[in-house]
């Protein structure tokens, strides 16, 4: 490379760096969005287990998501190692990434075609398109821009095997592409795009009516046969991860059956979808991180001429291939590389995705460059205007990027921008109202999975959420048949059974809610919280031995819960067993030194039962005080329990006076038996005589 083109180069190299940043400069402020990240991220155990032998282990042999890409789950637990959960540092680093592909993109390009100028274009518009946020700026979708770098090293490796074979060479291709299908399945097109390279540029291929001379000059040149053979161990690879994919999507029930989206449908959607994704890349406008499903057969119009527009485009780059190279393999990388994400095997409920584009659209915009290259070779005049133009539209780009980058600043603002520049978008209206939720806007969020469910009534993930949001608004009658909905479409899990446990028990239907907190605990017996709840509920259904039994197993499984011993202690209160009654809720007091409940439980059966000696009475006033601190002397009901210690301990005048105070609230606020109650022990008080219980 001469002097000159080296500095070219490194211009162009800056120029990608800065304009990169600057197009990316907002993703500072972004934080996670609930859509993914949560799973991938925010709540994945295994991520935040860190970097150890048995992570690594299970990033290995466990699906994540449903997914099997090793590399990209060591990278979020890389990520988590060094920046917690501040999403700054994950965004930072899927930046730096970017930025990385786009300089190994202009280096494989510079190196294929032997010019500059088109490989930054390409590179240019690669990094500052906003098609590329949603890859970028998502940080679950840390896979996509991985698996890109992984990629363009699959390409640089094989382009230093092409113009040298060797064994050697071979083997490092095979290995730099075996890590790159650990970051993401669809990369499995990638040793198809390679043999499309063989064609050109790299002009591999030895077709069988080449007998010249110049054709025998060049060793290299081998059979389309032989170059097949010689790809058969990368095919091999994606063929595994294909149907490992397959399997573990399917294990999840990711993948859509044909009894849901029909294979017509699904055709008409991979026509219509390639022709948008071409519309996006040329006129980048309501990009949305979920695109809903049409539903179009093949002999609707929309899809008769998008079906139309993608043969014909076929037909003519083949023809025109035949002469110009570089189109025939940039419109078949564009459609190959697309094939795994089409649709034609769905898995997800989207018709397409701007992330699927973050590699495919190479192959568009080299045909582009190479084009506009071999325009201005024949017209000299417009290279200025190439310039000139080139300059606005990456300017546009940078702009247009950054804006797309704030969309994604948290979920709210994701799915406010999404429902938008979409109609009838039953999962961002869900998301949308997850957000909401989140953010306590729960009427708001109400409304959104209703929506959610008016534009597709089977689209189940709205229906907990839903369901969810009644419970939290006590609409407990409206709950209920909503988890029974979820059961009779056969979701069963312990989580529906214990929420719909809780609804039934909030509406004091003791029996339904026993009943299905038992088969909460069926699916999922070790769960502490489930064993609490159902002793709760036996404990207000008076069945408190059974209670008993089910704070202890509580227990067996999470010591130290201040709230089990409270409740534990409550039920040998209901069984008259004065000591271990106070023996749990004292050891809830030392767990939790403002269990209010516990506090005021001890502080009473200290005062009023049993053998009350100077000790227990003296606890009494103290538990009883620390109770009126804590709700500011405002409870009658915690006052008069101070009172009964007061008295317990012989200091009649400031029992009197206390339980005084707790008359006046208790008849300010309409608790007319409490007030009866009080005035009976003030009487008792006056005549120097504490408050018993037998």
């Amino acid at each position: 490379m001469k002097s000159s083109q080296k500095h070219i180069v490194f211009v162009v190299i800056v120029a990608l760096v800065i304009a990169t940043l600057v197009a990316y400069e907002p993703i500072r402020h972004n934080g996670f969005v609930n859509y993914d990240d949560n799973g991938y991220i925010v709540y994945n155990n295994e991520v935040q287990s860190g970097i150890t032998w048995e992570s690594l282990g299970q990033a290995f042999t466990k699906p994540h998501l449903y997914m099997w890409h090793p590399l990209t789950t060591i990278s979020h637990m890389l990520d988590y190692e060094i920046f917690g959960l501040n999403p700054q540092g994950h965004h930072l680093v899927s930046v730096a990434i970017h930025i990385v592909n786009a300089l190994l993109l202009f280096w494989v390009l510079n190196n294929l075609t032997g010019t500059i100028w088109p490989g930054a274009f390409v590179a240019a518009v690669f990094a500052l398109h906003p098609l590329q946020a949603e890859s970028v700026a998502w940080a679950a979708e840390r896979k996509t821009v991985i698996s890109g770098l992984f990629w363009l090293l699959t390409m640089a490796a094989y382009i230093h095997y092409a113009r040298k074979p060797g064994f050697g060479r071979y083997l490092i291709v095979l290995v730099v592409f075996g890590l790159c299908i650990m970051t993401k399945p669809t990369v499995i097109t990638l040793p198809l795009v390679l043999l499309l390279l063989d064609y050109w540029p790299l002009d591999r291929i030895r077709w069988g009516h080449q007998h010249n001379d110049k054709t025998r000059s060049r060793p290299y040149q081998k059979s389309i046969g032989w170059l097949t053979a010689e790809k058969i161990p990368l095919l091999a690879i994606s063929a595994i991860l294909g149907v490992l994919t397959f399997i573990t999507q399917k294990s999840g029930q990711v993948v859509i059956s044909l009894d849901r989206i029909p294979l017509d449908h699904r055709i008409a959607n991979a026509f219509v979808s390639y022709v948008k994704y071409i519309s996006k890349l040329v006129w980048p406008s309501d990009l949305a991180v979920f695109y809903p499903l049409s539903h179009l057969n093949l002999f609707n119009t929309t899809t008769v001429i998008c079906a139309f527009i993608f043969i014909l485009i076929s037909a003519i780059s083949i023809y025109i291939g035949r002469r110009k190279k570089y189109i025939a393999v940039g419109w078949l990388w564009f459609a190959g590389t697309l094939v795994p994400m089409i649709g034609l095997v769905q898995a997800g409920g989207q018709a397409m995705a701007n992330r699927y584009m973050y590699l495919s659209m190479l192959g568009l915009l080299i045909i582009i460059a190479l084009a506009g290259k071999e325009l201005i070779a024949t017209q000299p005049r417009l290279k200025i205007i190439a310039v000139v133009m080139s300059v606005i539209l990456l300017s546009c780009l940078l702009v247009l990027t950054r804006m797309q980058v704030q969309h994604w600043r948290n979920s709210i603002t994701l799915f406010e921008y999404t429902l938008s520049v979409t109609k009838d978008n039953a999962s961002a209206e869900n998301s949308y109202g997850c957000a909401l939720f989140n953010e306590d806007r729960i009427s708001e969020a109400e409304r959104h999975f209703g929506n959610a469910l008016r534009i597709d009534p089977g689209f189940d993930p709205a229906l907990p959420n839903l369901a969810r949001t009644y419970m939290k608004e006590g609409k407990y009658n409206e709950a209920i048949p909503v988890y029974e909905e979820l059961i009779k479409r056969n979701y069963k899990n312990a989580e529906l059974y214990y929420n719909l446990a809780m609804a039934f028990g909030m509406q004091e239907k003791y029996n339904d809610s026993i009943k299905y907190f038992n088969k909460s605990l069926e699916l999922n017996p070790s769960d502490p919280d489930t064993h609490k709840q159902l002793g709760i509920t036996l404990l207000a259904a008076g069945k408190t031995d059974e209670a008993i039994g089910q704070f202890n197993e509580s227990l067996r499984i999470k010591a130290d819960q201040s709230v089990v011993y409270e409740n534990l202690g409550t039920a040998y209160g209901q069984l008259g067993k004065y000591e271990p009654a106070v023996q749990n809720w004292t050891r809830a007091i030392e767990l939790n030194p403002d269990n209010i409940d516990a506090l005021d439980k001890a502080g009473w059966f200290l005062a009023v039962r049993g053998k009350v000696s100077a000790e227990k009475a003296n606890q009494a006033i103290a538990y009883a005080q620390r109770v009126c601190e804590l709700t500011k002397y405002t409870v009658p009901a915690h006052l008069d329990t101070l009172g009964a210690a007061y008295a317990a301990a012989g200091r009649f005048a400031e029992a009197k006076a206390t339980a005084e105070k707790a008359l006046k609230l208790s008849r300010e606020t309409g608790q007319g038996d409490l007030a009866d109650a009080i005035e009976n022990r003030i009487k008792l008080y006056e005549a120097g005589q504490p408050y018993r219980e037998k």
